[in-house]
């Protein structure tokens, strides 16, 4: 099931709905489940060397962070854009967004912080009157300031809501998902998006639970996900733990993550000025394709030149002190 299958199939119960995100049941959210607060740790950017060499910063450069999270790479941008240039900062998540306005004050004179989606690129520079860029960055993916916050419900270590969604003003949560897709249709989201080698047993076991009461907590899904997978799997036997694919899978489904990758990588291109440069740091590999091939097909046009024939990954001295990063690519071009 591709996400445009998903999204129609949600619009086609709820034909009212302008996406699937309408395909949401109010009288059983998320927030209803209680967790205790805790102020998370600030993520660690993956790869900023490479980001920060590749996309060739100096003095008086506009430089978009399509994805700012806690600030960590727009930090080290404005360091080197400063003084005379100009960051747009994008995240999907208000809570990230203003840590990092807190984080940057000091450079907030030379920032536009804007919290929204970032397929709408073309329509943001434009209400900021920018009509090219020197630079976009783009770090996909979860950040540990996410995970580590059991109210988002994104983790599967400890218990929090099922709920997933990077903008909490979105409508759809994992809730949502769990709770009324068919059975065939949750076994294709885990395929799909997560590559879940048990897809048909979890989604089985998913529904069979649901049918007793409503799915709530992240703790309710591990513990289905351990009871679907045949027992010399569930420990020691993989490197990852075995909720690990489906958490990824739902995640994905939940914020059409691989969507809206797909459409603002054009967008992106066309916003380069000459000589701009566009860096992509990736976590799987159903993003890493989707780069790939939208970099080839950039080529092809003329648009672009490849930096990066075969992604970039981490040194091992980062992966030791940041295990997050092990499973990071980073692909860039540079628009001709």
């Amino acid at each position: 099931m591709t996400q445009e299958i998903l999204s129609q199939n949600l619009i086609e119960i709820n034909p009212q709905a302008d996406s699937y995100l309408a395909y949401a049941t109010p009288e059983h959210t998320a927030d209803e489940v209680e967790v205790i607060e805790e102020e998370p740790p600030l993520h660690i950017p993956v790869m900023q060397k490479e980001a920060v060499d590749y996309l060739k910063l100096k003095p008086g450069q506009v430089v978009v962070d399509a994805t700012i999270g806690t600030g960590g790479h727009s930090e080290k941008i404005l360091e080197h854009i400063l003084p005379g240039g100009r960051l747009i900062g994008i995240d999907r998540d208000e809570d990230s967004l203003s840590i990092t306005k807190k984080r940057l004050e000091r450079f907030s004179a030379n920032c536009a912080f804007v919290h929204g989606n970032f397929t709408e690129l073309e329509h943001i520079l434009a209400s900021l009157s920018i009509k090219k860029v020197d630079g976009i960055l783009f770090d996909l993916g979860i950040s540990s300031f996410q995970l580590d916050d059991p109210k988002r419900g994104f983790s599967f270590q400890g218990e929090g809501p099922l709920d997933m969604r990077m903008d909490r003003a979105s409508y759809i949560s994992a809730y949502d998902l769990l709770n009324n897709l068919h059975e065939d249709e949750i076994s294709e989201m885990l395929l799909v998006f997560g590559q879940e080698r048990w897809h048909r047993r979890i989604a089985r076991a998913i529904v069979q639970e649901r049918d007793k009461h409503p799915l709530n907590t992240t703790a309710q899904l591990v513990d289905i996900v351990l009871r679907a997978t045949p027992y010399r799997y569930r420990y020691g036997y993989q490197r990852i733990h075995p909720a690990t694919r489906t958490f990824q899978a739902i995640r994905i489904a939940v914020n059409r993550e691989l969507e809206a990758l797909e459409l603002v990588l054009d967008q992106a291109i066309a916003s380069l000025n000459k000589r701009g440069r566009i860096c992509v740091i990736s976590f799987h590999s159903l993003e890493d394709r989707i780069v790939k091939i939208k970099f080839k097909q950039a080529l092809a046009a003329q648009l672009v030149k490849i930096l990066t024939p075969k992604p970039l990954v981490p040194q091992e001295a980062e992966v030791a002190q940041n295990p997050a990063s092990r499973s990071s690519k980073f692909r860039a071009a540079e628009r001709v």
